[in-house]
């Protein structure tokens, strides 16, 4: 395996137990000392421990995780599969580990919050990856093949607030359902709000008569390609050439630069971009989130 290959697969496996460690300590240190969860297997495995009075957390959430692997792993594929079972075991020993340090002693709203933010912030990194922490998750990235449209982080929450509902059942206590209603919403923004931000691109509009010259500019400065577009002053009803280019965040500064040196009186509009496809940027695919 080449060097390069090597650490790939050695950041890949990073992120992953990172992922799964954050979402530990906001599961371990804010939600499960107020009786709150985010929802999935490991809100599911800490009703049935309530119902049962004995076990713990990963060690039911690891048990409920194994069948679904089996599905998953043919659906969406080896690499996914393999990620997930690490995040399975990386997460379901964790959440055991965290579970020894004392929780935090706060608010239910504030650690509703807080967990939320937190459990949010780790799924979405593992999310991130194209794996998974196993069990709920699993179901979701299926449903995610199926419902292309939807963010990820939206399914995730629709899926969970079931559980927060059980929450409140189990418990007997409205406010629990209620509380863990707010984690589990707080975590499927920050899901979204990780997973999503890593693609993000600009979209620019250039108006200037010295567009050849910009053009060349974009594609020796910045290694990005140019389409020219065709347009009509509204005002001189003379014709214009419109430059289109797409580039990443950190280039924005260094165009609008050298395009106000080219031309002063160049106009641009920047636009957000989401989800770029196409040679120098992402590739589609079928398990894209």
């Amino acid at each position: 395996m080449k060097k390069n290959g090597m650490m790939d697969w050695i950041l890949w496996f990073a992120k992953i137990i990172l992922g799964s460690a954050v979402f530990a300590v906001g599961f371990d240190l804010f939600l499960e000392p107020n009786d709150l969860n985010a929802g999935g297997v490991s809100g599911i495995s800490m009703i049935l421990i309530h119902l049962i009075g004995f076990g713990s957390v990963g060690t039911v959430t690891m048990l409920i995780n194994l069948p679904l692997f089996i599905l998953g792993g043919v659906k969406i594929g080896k690499k996914f599969f393999i990620g997930s079972l690490i995040g399975m075991v990386s997460s379901s020993v964790l959440l055991d580990v965290f579970a020894m340090l004392p929780g935090v002693q706060a608010e239910p709203l504030v650690s509703a919050l807080y967990g939320g933010v937190l459990c949010g912030l780790g799924l979405g990194v593992v999310f991130a990856t194209g794996a998974s922490t196993g069990g709920s998750d699993i179901v979701v990235r299926l449903l995610k093949l199926k419902y292309q449209n939807v963010p990820i982080g939206t399914i995730n929450m629709v899926f969970d607030l079931a559980v927060s509902a059980l929450t409140g059942l189990v418990f007997w206590d409205i406010t629990k359902a209620l509380y863990s209603g707010i984690a589990i919403f707080v975590s499927g923004k920050v899901i979204d709000a990780v997973v999503y931000s890593f693609d993000y691109s600009k979209v620019v509009l250039i108006i200037s008569d010295h567009y050849e010259a910009i053009a060349k500019r974009i594609f020796e400065d910045l290694d990005r390609g140019a389409t020219y577009l065709e347009g009509t002053g509204s005002y001189s009803g003379s014709p214009k050439k419109v430059i289109m280019t797409v580039v990443k965040q950190q280039q924005v500064a260094e165009l609008k630069q050298f395009v106000m040196e080219i031309d002063p009186r160049a106009f641009l509009v920047v636009q957000e971009a989401h989800q770029v496809l196409g040679e120098g940027f992402a590739h589609y695919s079928k398990e894209s989130l």
